[in-house]
């Protein structure tokens, strides 16, 4: 982890996996707050996990759920006895943690992505680019972007423009692609924390995840 001016650079590299107890699978945090919290004390955690065996998902009471397939074949969730076919990439499908939850893998193991905010705290709003665009820190909250596929460059230096409206990742007509002291390069799965205000422009090279977390209101 390094922290460069507005900046916080998470690499996958140093990110442990923790396997999980019913043997099906290993998931790697990419990111929390508060920092070190446990699975009951979050106000929201994002994650990668590796899933390489059917079963069901361990209950969240009071959390809401968003999850995207980025590797793999898909799977089917089962949510309260509801069926959700999971088999397009980069698609964030929403659920609530606390409802009834099982997994049938499709045809193999698959890589997704999870995003879960404590329910009348915080919320969430995930948007994946695949084209430049900007990203502004919302009062109170804070911005996490996870490159997903291919690559992506962080700009403090930015002059794009941010949507005021919803504060969330909008594409711009037009970015320079010249890099400057400022830039922050991401590779597969590195990620970057943003806490303070200010407009950062993204220059993504594949599908860049950018999650907008706000206080409830």
């Amino acid at each position: 982890m390094t922290t460069t001016g507005r900046i916080q650079t998470l690499r996958a590299s140093e990110r442990p996996a923790t396997a999980w107890l019913n043997g099906g699978g290993v998931t790697r945090e990419v990111a929390g707050f508060p920092a070190g919290a446990a699975l009951d004390g979050f106000e929201w955690r994002v994650s990668l996990a590796d899933v390489a065996a059917a079963g069901p998902f361990s209950p969240f009471p009071g959390i809401d759920r968003v999850i995207t397939l980025v590797e793999g074949p898909g799977m089917v969730l089962t949510v309260d006895g509801a069926e959700h076919r999971i088999d397009a990439p980069y698609r964030p499908f929403a659920f609530p943690g606390d409802a009834s939850t099982d997994c049938r893998l499709l045809a193999g193991p698959v890589v997704d992505f999870n995003v879960m905010t404590r329910r009348g705290r915080v919320t969430a709003e995930v948007a994946l680019v695949t084209a430049p665009a900007s990203a502004d820190v919302p009062p109170g909250g804070s911005v996490l972007v996870v490159c997903l596929a291919g690559s992506t460059t962080i700009d403090a230096s930015t002059d794009a423009s941010v949507d005021t409206a919803t504060g969330t990742a909008t594409a711009t007509a037009t970015a320079t692609a010249d890099a400057t002291d400022d830039a922050t390069d991401l590779a597969r799965y590195d990620a970057a924390l943003l806490r303070h205000p200010g407009p950062l422009r993204l220059r993504p090279d594949g599908v860049t995840a950018v999650i907008t977390f706000r206080p409830a209101a």
